[in-house]
């Protein structure tokens, strides 16, 4: 029997999509997660607070960020035009600032004082320390040390805006190991800190709450792209790790069957498990994920054959994650949403070819989706439109880049 086709994509009171998402977590979490999805059901009906924090993302953090029609990008793909949303040029770098500013305003209504996160390629973590330096919070941010290696420019940007910064040694040390060590501190501290998750994962509220605090993205890109074409784009193409810049873009589209969405997943340096970080290819290449719990939520986790967490490899920090959203696996399933991959010499390529081609330097993050989109565009007349999230620019990654090519 053919599924219907998804209009929309909200959870139920539980947290769930469908199967996925959910709140799976010690018993000293249930109570703070309770208070945290009361308040922000509060807040997000509040015009008061919606103000303050668009007030914020206009004059703080400089929205709205344009849509730029890449012209020597289509000429490459010779087909659709392609547009990029220029994330990228927001304050601190990336889109992590849209959900960071909106979750620092919610732990503010709620009297905390004390704040942690996590990140991976650390644009999460400047975000947030930013934000803590703007309201005067305490903010301890944790961080992989692989990730730290990789991204020694925000670790450093980071205490410089007054963030302590915690390496952590266990596991592969990467962003599933600072968010295991970002909820052991939650479960010590609950009473006076708040821990702003950093992507649209985690246990509910979590992927609930950022997606809606990055759907500004895809408000502003659908009334953009309707005022510059007269109509829809054809796709819309974002690098998917955790998921937040990619569902913040798709959200507000879900409704238009007619356009596709695509996430672009690392697709590493091989097949095997511990080489790439493709979830959603289980039948395209081997070790791929299976529907499982992680960290709070269920969704699709890249899993060894006796169930247990595989190690991921990305050449890009943000996309080094076992797991996926659940909101993203529900439109997998329920087929709204496909799901692609790109290998990291795949990711090296779109990386150069924005500098060269556009004058704009991409996080390698983003750098996944570029050769998608222009493969994507090829493929489609002239006169219709793609739109590609520029979630970050690439500073962070100069320096890694060209120890590669060393």
């Amino acid at each position: 029997m053919q599924k219907p086709p998804i209009t929309r994509s909200e959870p139920d009171e539980t947290g769930h999509w469908g199967k996925f998402g959910g709140r799976y977590v010690p018993e000293t979490l249930v109570a703070p997660l309770e208070e945290l999805t009361k308040e922000f059901t509060r807040a997000r009906n509040d015009p008061h607070f919606w103000r303050d924090l668009n007030q914020l993302l206009r004059d703080y953090c400089g929205r709205p960020t344009p849509l730029f029609h890449a012209e020597r990008l289509t000429a490459q793909a010779g087909g659709a035009q392609i547009y990029l949303k220029r994330e990228d040029l927001l304050h601190t770098g990336a889109h992590k600032i849209n959900n960071a500013m909106g979750q620092a305003l919610l732990a503010r209504r709620m009297g905390k004082h004390r704040i942690i996160a996590e990140t991976g390629a650390g644009q999460h973590g400047v975000a947030t320390a930013t934000v803590c330096a703007l309201f005067g919070l305490r903010c301890i941010i944790y961080m992989g040390a692989e990730d730290a290696r990789r991204q020694a420019l925000n670790v450093f940007r980071m205490r410089l805006l007054g963030a302590e910064v915690v390496t952590v040694n266990a596991g592969t040390r990467t962003l599933k190991d600072a968010i295991n060590e970002a909820l052991r501190d939650w479960v010590t501290n609950v009473h006076d800190t708040y821990y702003l998750l950093g992507s649209a994962l985690g246990p509910h509220p979590y992927p609930l709450m950022v997606r809606e605090f990055q759907t500004v993205i895809g408000r502003e890109a659908r009334e953009q792209i309707l005022s510059t074409t007269g109509k829809l784009p054809r796709a819309l193409i974002a690098c998917v790790g955790g998921g937040s810049n990619s569902i913040g873009l798709f959200h507000p589209f879900i409704a238009d069957e007619q356009v596709r969405l695509i996430g672009v997943e690392a697709g590493g340096h091989g097949d095997s498990l511990g080489e790439h970080a493709a979830r959603f290819h289980s039948g395209a290449i081997s070790g791929g994920g299976r529907v499982g719990v992680l960290q709070g939520t269920m969704s699709y986790v890249l899993q060894d054959a006796n169930g247990q967490v595989a190690t991921t490899h990305s050449i890009s920090a943000g996309l080094d994650y076992s797991a996926i959203g659940p909101e993203h696996a529900f439109l997998h399933d329920g087929g709204r949403a496909e799901y692609i991959w790109a290998t990291d010499d795949e990711a090296l390529e779109g990386f150069r070819l924005c500098a060269k081609l556009e004058g704009i330097i991409p996080a390698l993050e983003t750098s996944h989706a570029i050769l998608s989109a222009i493969r994507v565009a090829s493929e489609l007349p002239q006169d219709d439109a793609i739109i590609v999230n520029l979630s970050g620019r690439g500073d962070k990654d100069v320096q890694l880049i060209a120890e590669l090519q060393t």
